[in-house]
């Protein structure tokens, strides 16, 4: 569904991946490190490009020359997590533009159901020759419109 100025509504399957706190994970406090999140959200969009959407991370960025920085990021602590803690990530397209797209990702208990953090995040797609924005490649953008969720 088209809306203004190259702007997609994109499908609002999400991707998921079971993960465990682990002690790299933590503080001294016994409870993830806020900036964890983060590392471990990163590694869930990679999974999403490579395994999701079956593109290839490496192949994007190696290859392709193609980035995916980030141009904003909100994020939200709910509840902590624990070490030990089996959580789940997942990660949902909100909204897909010409050259950028906007993520919710967010973690979670997966047998309560229980939020510990979720974040809004913006990728720009850039060329890692000139680090300028460039349209979202053809394949990509209808990977993302497909939408076909992965296995958790």
């Amino acid at each position: 569904m088209a809306t203004s100025a190259g702007e997609t509504e994109a499908p609002q399957a999400e991707f998921q991946r079971a993960r465990m706190i682990r002690f790299s994970d933590c503080d001294p406090a016994g409870i993830v490190f806020y900036p964890q999140y983060f590392v471990m959200l990163n590694g869930l969009v990679e999974d999403w490009v490579s395994e999701g959407l079956g593109i290839g991370y490496h192949a994007l960025i190696s290859e392709r020359r193609i980035g995916l920085p980030t141009v904003r990021l909100e994020a939200d602590f709910r509840a902590v997590s624990r070490m030990g803690d089996r959580v789940t990530l997942g990660l949902a397209v909100e909204r897909l533009g010409s050259r950028s797209m906007t993520l919710v990702l967010r973690c979670f208990d997966p047998a309560s159901g229980e939020l510990r953090m979720q974040v809004k995040q913006v990728l720009v797609t850039t060329s890692l020759e000139s680090h300028r924005a460039v349209e979202i490649p053809q394949d990509l953008r209808t990977a993302i419109l497909r939408g076909a969720p992965s296995p958790a």
